[in-house]
């Protein structure tokens, strides 16, 4: 029995599934990266490192700025604080103004694994990306941008209600 092809109805509805074609890329490119980290012995899962870059970056952060910075939910990110602490990436400490909220900082292991992050890893992943990306016509990173502002304007149901039937 011969194998047919089945069409990809997600590529093939175009802007009907934008959403669930830039997930399966995402996870796509997500899975991939991870395979490069496995391959250099990268400790920890691609998902965890925004996050300890964002505190490299941006300094020690409270949750819920850092949920901001990484585009996570506040859950999300409540979560994953709370692996990288007990990995021994991160350090939690009241916040000396308001005793609700925790102040994330890198640990010193942190900060060595983000410094090895940056010369080894980081680099690869965005060489490859960027190889990937190279042909394609526009400026992707800021058509990402303008959708990402899009949506933080008027989410889909509100442009949608204004769509007449």
């Amino acid at each position: 029995m011969e194998a047919r092809m089945v069409e990809d109805v997600v590529r093939s509805f175009g802007f009907l599934t934008l959403g669930t074609r830039m997930k399966r890329v995402g996870e796509k490119l997500q899975a991939d990266t991870q395979r490069i980290m496995d391959e250099l012995g990268a400790p920890l899962q691609a998902g965890q490192y925004p996050f300890l870059a964002a505190i490299d970056r941006l300094g020690p952060l409270t949750v819920g700025e850092l949920a901001e910075a990484t585009g996570v939910t506040q859950p999300g990110a409540t979560r994953t604080v709370a692996l990288l602490v007990e990995l021994g990436m991160l350090d939690t400490e009241q916040s000396a103004d308001d005793q609700r909220r925790r102040i994330v900082s890198l640990s010193r292991e942190g900060k060595r694994l983000v410094a090895t992050a940056k010369r080894d890893v980081w680099p690869r992943i965005d060489a490859a990306v960027t190889d990937l990306c190279g042909d394609l016509d526009g400026p992707l990173l800021e058509q990402l941008a303008a959708i990402e502002d899009g949506l933080a304007a008027a989410p889909l149901n509100r442009r949608a209600a204004k769509v007449k039937s």
